[in-house]
């Protein structure tokens, strides 16, 4: 590669990398990333039978982690 090829490539690499840490410094600054009102109104808005879909959902995703183990445990191997 020629030395001007690779010049070009650092320079325009450092210009992004101070781009993106300028636009990451900015959002920090202005408060983007602050959004704690959006998960307050989720739990106060969120009705009594979707916490309780919600309790299911983990019930099930347990009990189907739990078979995964046991059948591990018991050297289970699907045919092939």
């Amino acid at each position: 590669m020629d030395n001007w090829l690779v010049v070009m490539m650092l320079g325009a690499s450092t210009l992004l990398g101070a781009l993106g840490l300028w636009a990451l410094l900015w959002g920090l600054k202005t408060g983007q990333f602050d959004d704690t009102k959006k998960f307050l109104d989720g739990a106060l808005l969120d009705s009594e039978e979707a916490l309780h879909d919600a309790i299911d959902l983990e019930k099930k995703k347990k009990e189907i982690l739990k078979k995964r183990e046991d059948k591990k445990e018991n050297g289970y191997r699907p045919p092939d």
